[in-house]
């Protein structure tokens, strides 16, 4: 959904390279080259990044309805905005805007975050406030610069549309619909957006032929400059909150400080959640207030201010091939067909006052 929310959102990327140098070496360790190709293949490199596992769909009802109620504006008051408006799913799971447009083009003050592979996440939201998806998806629906709707509204809504009540009773069991059913389920569907099968997934697995010495050079800087600090694990980034601007301040154009939102304390100031690296050249533009337009640019402001770095234009440019090599596999999705409103259905309002 959309974590653009007038607090805090959570993505695509904001301190893209929030990470605190460390002493990491080089340390290209491999698996052992031994056994037939696809038994190389099946194992794993001795990395502090792991391959993304592909989508394991066990209730398909469930993730059907839940793509229905992400691709529907009307769960929106104008009609107009769904979660797929700022996280499109055609564009990388995100909207490639500085800030999502809200309800009456009201601007939001942070930039959204990509969807995909979104269930890696400790939180959501750059702030971390909502603890997984289920929680995060009810937000955007009653934020009045969002969505602009109820969590009443939006369950009248839906009971006032037979398809909905007859596809709720089928999945729950009952024709009964609450703000806990339509979460639960859109969050269902958005646990299957993973792209796996990256090229460096591949290299990952063992295929040495995956990259080329460019992008093997960048992810050899990347180690050694100390950002797998952070951004590590299957989605290099995400399991973290840490401060931008470690080494020097950071001038962010946004109102948002991070974490203190949350937690009242003052520590915790321009303290954000590690944004996933993945699909990242999908995703700009970068930082939580959108202001790198690049992957380039978003690589030298994070080397200065986080590692106190000065990258030459080479490593600059190694690193920008190694991030590309993060595009995965994307969701082959077919458009739902959306059940249609009855007479009794609220009408969208997109001009209201």
């Amino acid at each position: 959904m959309n974590p653009r929310t007038l607090l805090a959102g959570f993505t695509a990327c904001s301190c893209l390279f929030a990470c605190t140098p460390d002493k990491q070496t080089d340390g290209n360790a491999t698996a052992p080259e031994t056994g037939t190709p696809a038994q190389q293949t099946e194992s794993v490199r001795n990395e502090p990044v792991t391959p993304i596992a592909p989508a394991v769909i066990t209730d398909t009802a469930m993730v059907e309805l839940g793509k229905k109620l992400y691709f529907d504006p009307r769960l929106s008051l104008s009609g107009f905005i769904s979660c797929n408006s700022c996280h499109n799913l055609s564009m990388g799971g995100s909207d490639n805007l500085k800030s999502s447009i809200g309800h009456k083009w009201a601007k939001g003050p942070i930039n959204s975050p990509t969807v995909l592979n979104s269930n890696l996440n400790l939180a959501q939201f750059w702030d971390g406030r909502a603890r997984d998806l289920k929680e995060q998806a009810g937000g955007p629906i009653e934020n009045p610069g969002e969505m602009a709707f109820t969590h009443e509204l939006a369950v009248d809504l839906l009971e006032s549309i037979p398809g909905y009540v007859d596809e709720f009773s089928a999945v729950f069991g009952t024709e009964a619909i609450d703000i806990d059913k339509i979460t639960t389920a859109i969050a269902a569907f958005e646990e299957t957006l993973v792209t796996p099968d990256s090229r460096f997934d591949l290299w990952l697995k063992g295929d040495d032929s995956a990259l080329n010495d460019e992008e093997l050079d960048g992810y050899k800087l990347f180690k050694s400059s100390g950002c797998t600090a952070c951004h590590n694990g299957s989605g290099l980034g995400g399991n973290s909150f840490q401060k931008m601007g470690l080494v020097e301040p950071y001038q962010a154009t946004s109102p948002v400080e991070g974490r203190s939102a949350v937690t009242g304390k003052d520590a915790d100031r321009f303290n954000f959640k590690v944004p996933t690296l993945r699909n990242v050249e999908l995703t700009y533009p970068y930082f939580h207030d959108g202001e790198a337009e690049t992957l380039a640019e978003a690589v030298e402001v994070m080397g200065r201010i986080q590692l106190g770095r000065t990258y030459s234009e080479e490593e600059n440019r190694q690193i920008v091939a190694f991030l590309k090599t993060l595009t995965g596999t994307q969701p082959r999705i077919d458009l739902p067909i959306l059940p249609p409103s009855s007479d009794e259905t609220p009408r969208p309002d997109p001009f209201g006052d």
